[in-house]
């Protein structure tokens, strides 16, 4: 096999599985790890990979890599329609119940469904505070729902707010429930975004919640990206669509996190 080759099929199962490694490449085919870490070169400069520790990664799967939330309003709709539904039961029933939705397509989901929510008993009302645009909007029209709105600078690309102030009101907050999306959860990494602005504000949430429940589709599974913003034993509850991997779900087990599957 030709050298032209052996580097597109590698460049297709990079962008296929998200991963390779270097020993993998190797016994593959049949080649040396040299000759492997060559191939890796040649397409990291040509911009089909980027290298890492011992193999390569998509270049999608960057620490700074970061889709817009009109982009993830079009992916993986049904994975988080159901998370959506499996959260929307843990909502407190009490007359007086609080909750904290933060920004993202997950939880805007899950705002969806809040947007019809009546209570079961007529006269009380849900406190909803969030940092998100969108969500604001989706829940303003629902007279059942007190909306708080938290104050800041509003980061375009995703419509959440951030800023010092955003930290500073957290912190005087106590919601029953923190709803909280995340673009990597992994074993030894916690969770992580990669924006540190948005981390701190995320990192704020979490320490402001009674409870941290955490809307998560699969494809955050075992990914970290740049700023880890909480450990695993700081969240309550994982909502995903799929069983984590081996070594994810005993650092999970080992941290106390109930996963639930949707």
């Amino acid at each position: 096999m030709f050298a032209e080759e052996r580097q597109l099929l590698i460049a297709a199962l990079v962008a296929t599985e998200g991963r390779v490694t270097v020993a993998d490449l190797a016994a593959r085919f049949t080649i040396t790890a040299e000759t492997v870490r060559r191939d890796l070169d040649t397409l990291e400069a040509a911009r089909q990979l980027r290298r890492v520790h011992g193999g390569a990664v998509a270049i999608d799967r960057l620490s700074l890599s970061e889709p817009s939330l009109d982009e993830r309003q079009t992916q993986r709709l049904d994975e988080k329609s159901r998370i959506a539904a499996t959260a929307l039961r843990m909502i407190p029933a009490s007359r007086t119940g609080s909750i904290l939705l933060d920004s993202g397509s997950t939880t805007e989901r899950l705002a969806e469904r809040l947007a019809a929510w009546t209570p079961a008993v007529a006269g009380d009302q849900l406190l909803v505070i969030t940092n998100a645009v969108p969500i604001a909007a989706k829940l303003s029209r629902n007279d059942a729902i007190n909306l708080h709105i938290l104050g800041g600078r509003v980061r375009g690309l995703t419509s959440a707010i951030v800023g010092a102030g955003t930290v500073a009101q957290l912190a005087a907050l106590r919601p029953d429930i923190a709803f909280i999306g995340t673009n990597g959860i992994s074993a030894t990494f916690g969770l992580s975004t990669p924006d540190s602005v948005e981390a701190a504000v995320k990192s704020a949430i979490v320490r402001a919640a009674r409870r941290v429940v955490v809307l998560a589709d699969s494809s955050k599974l075992d990914q970290e990206t740049l700023v880890s913003f909480a450990a695993l034993a700081a969240i309550d509850t994982l909502i995903t669509d799929a069983a984590p991997s081996a070594d994810l779900a005993a650092a999970l087990a080992a941290a106390d996190v109930d996963v639930v599957i949707a």
